[in-house]
């Protein structure tokens, strides 16, 4: 069994991005944690500061209420200002990362596509990618990046920048919790056809099903795995 670690940007990215896949590997025996770095909805107004407190209260209580209908066992909070992660070195992000790692231990990350429109998206999986540099003692033997609808296809990527999934997970069986789940989020569910409604999810689920042969799937790009085989001698 594998401890797993989501790394978003944002609250609802986490269910958005890999949150079928979760509640997959959890119901088969894994451990799966979460670490939002960003706050969410403060650039939404002028200035940050006008935003009060206990809105940012009820989004984190709306992830740990989406939390549970996927299997996370933790959710951490760091808090970054929203949308202006680039107003930060780069460092100080990927000292927020690296703590998280350091505690949690994770064999698999999960985490965004660096051709995401949003650029919290772009600097958090630069974030990702330094503090998971495979020093000899680095715990991680796989990263994937994931796609954030309202993010990865409004970028209109083309090249090196587009997201070209190589890894599919079969979720039918746990989709249901996915959109569970993102009804949890009050504030960043939408009404179709803007991509975070439920059913832009559930038919972008079947697009990317229809790929490989399976009526729901969630895409991953592989970035690195690393095995380890026992000599049979």
């Amino acid at each position: 069994m594998s401890t797993i670690l989501v790394i978003a940007a944002h609250p609802d990215d986490e269910i958005l991005g890999v949150g079928a896949t979760i509640a997959s590997r959890v119901a088969a025996g894994d451990t799966a944690y979460a670490v939002i770095l960003g706050e969410g909805q403060t650039s939404r107004v002028d200035h940050r500061e006008e935003m009060a407190a206990s809105v940012i209260e009820e989004l984190h209580k709306d992830t740990l209420a989406a939390a549970k209908h996927i299997g996370f066992k933790e959710v951490f909070f760091e808090n970054v200002p929203d949308n202006r992660f680039d107003q930060l070195d780069l460092l100080d992000v990927v000292k927020k990362v690296e703590k998280i790692i350091e505690k949690v231990k994770p064999e698999v990350i999960y985490t965004h596509h660096k051709g995401d429109l949003n650029i919290d998206h772009r600097i958090t999986y630069q974030a990702v990618l330094t503090a998971t540099r495979p020093m000899q003692n680095c715990p991680i033997k796989a990263i994937y990046t994931f796609e954030t609808v309202s993010s990865t296809e409004w970028n209109f990527a083309y090249g090196e920048n587009q997201f070209k999934p190589n890894v599919f997970v079969d979720v039918e069986a746990t989709f249901e919790k996915k959109l569970s789940a993102m009804k949890e989020y009050r504030t960043e569910l939408c009404e179709f056809p803007h991509p975070r409604s439920l059913k832009c999810l559930e038919v972008t689920a079947q697009k990317w099903g229809s790929v490989v042969g399976k009526n729901y799937a969630e895409p991953f790009e592989l970035l690195r795995e690393v095995f380890t085989y026992s000599n049979p001698l």
